[in-house]
């Protein structure tokens, strides 16, 4: 079997999009979406050390949610998965291959898509701008980026000729997710989508969150809320002081996350 991306210099396990595999019968399969492991990690910021020998690993196309109180690590260990921080020892593995010293640019077309805390946009550009921006990986137009994004945000339509920068906060973080409609990845990685938003405007977008998982993405998402979070979970983790300190299903995390905030 060969597999589409082989021999064009990025690793066929991250590729981006609608990854294919050729059978030596000329037949074409989808190929699984990534699974992601993360080997002792360990990361700091200048000499203070944040993340201390990091272990987790993330089914393929499942849903995985970081729980744990503010200073736990998690918006760090995201930072570190999506190559956005190197971490000083330990390394992680989307599908087969360590991402290495890729750059977030290059992750990105190789199919992993980051949403960082605080939205993700560029405030100082109208929304068609920042949509237009979703197209540098190629692939895919203008028009069928806005096609897809209005789709789904029938709110952006109205403000497309609005400054970013000034919407409001769910309509910013739902420019900022858009990007995952539009790019179609492999690996999606959300830290914090629900922080400071309305909770009809944080359960519409955790809707959407299903839907892609629905389409079997791999997903990675950092979240204080407990039961927001866990009902798209299929896994989930707690973390406190920069160490996974419980992981199993969702019910069973339910009731242990309690006792983690309360600590």
């Amino acid at each position: 079997m060969t597999t589409a991306g082989d021999g064009d210099g990025g690793p066929a396990a991250a590729g981006a999009g609608p990854a294919t595999a050729t059978l030596d019968d000329g037949a074409r399969v989808r190929q699984l979406p990534p699974s992601i492991a993360v080997e002792g990690v360990r990361a700091a910021y200048g000499r203070i050390e944040v993340l201390h020998g990091v272990d987790l690993r993330v089914a393929p196309g499942s849903v995985f949610a970081l729980l744990g109180p503010n200073g736990a690590g998690k918006s760090t260990l995201l930072k570190v998965m999506s190559g956005r921080l190197r971490p000083t020892d330990g390394r992680v593995l989307i599908g087969e291959e360590p991402i290495g010293r890729r750059s977030p640019e290059r992750l990105a077309r190789d199919g992993v898509c980051a949403i960082p805390e605080g939205r993700g946009i560029f405030p100082n550009l109208t929304v068609r701008e920042n949509l237009r921006i979703w197209t540098y990986r190629g692939g895919i137009g203008a028009s069928e980026v806005e096609e897809r994004t209005f789709a789904a945000f029938p709110r952006l339509k109205e403000r497309r000729r609005q400054m970013a920068g000034t919407l409001s906060g769910g309509e910013q973080q739902m420019l900022a997710i858009s990007r995952a409609l539009v790019t179609r990845p492999r690996v999606l990685l959300l830290d914090e989508l629900s922080m400071g938003l309305a909770p009809l405007v944080v359960q519409e977008l955790y809707e959407l969150v299903a839907q892609l998982a629905g389409q079997g993405l791999t997903i990675v998402l950092v979240e204080q809320f407990v039961t927001t979070a866990l009902r798209v979970a299929d896994r989930a983790a707690i973390m406190t002081h920069g160490r996974i300190e419980r992981e199993g299903e969702p019910k069973e995390m339910a009731e242990a996350a309690l006792g983690a905030y309360l600590s």
